[in-house]
């Protein structure tokens, strides 16, 4: 199966390596078969800490495939951030949603689904399902 029609998932975060560690993370466990789409959205454009909404609007562009786009958040701005560009209705992709989930367990619940081949409706259910697993 080619990702043409994979949900593509964004991890956006304050910090740039955090992200990008997470979406390694992410794929690294997802292992073989179809890869998911998947694109780091973290800390500012100069390399700072905090949050841009124009790299979340290019990294959801980026892994959009047509199946919609699950956005998954670290922190209070990185979720206003996201919320704001939904609500402007036209700086992301069709059918992108913020997914309420933990950031890490989420993203690799939500990539490992994803690369099933599951609709956005699925990947989001995986993704907060990941709330409930237990450490102890």
């Amino acid at each position: 199966m080619s990702d043409e029609r994979l949900v593509g998932i964004v991890l956006v975060s304050h910090s740039a390596e955090v992200a990008a560690s997470v979406a390694a993370l992410a794929k690294g466990l997802a292992g073989g078969g179809p890869a998911a789409p998947v694109a780091p959205a973290g800390g500012t454009e100069s390399g700072g800490l905090g949050t841009s909404a124009e790299l979340i609007a290019a990294a959801a562009a980026s892994v959009d495939r047509g199946a919609g786009v699950a956005v998954l958040t670290d922190l209070g701005s990185a979720v206003l951030t996201v919320k704001a560009l939904l609500a402007e209705g036209d700086e992301l992709p069709e059918q992108t949603r913020l997914v309420d989930a933990p950031f890490v367990e989420g993203a690799v619940a939500a990539v490992v689904t994803a690369a099933t081949g599951a609709d956005l409706a699925a990947v989001e259910s995986a993704a907060a399902e990941a709330y409930t697993y237990r450490k102890v």
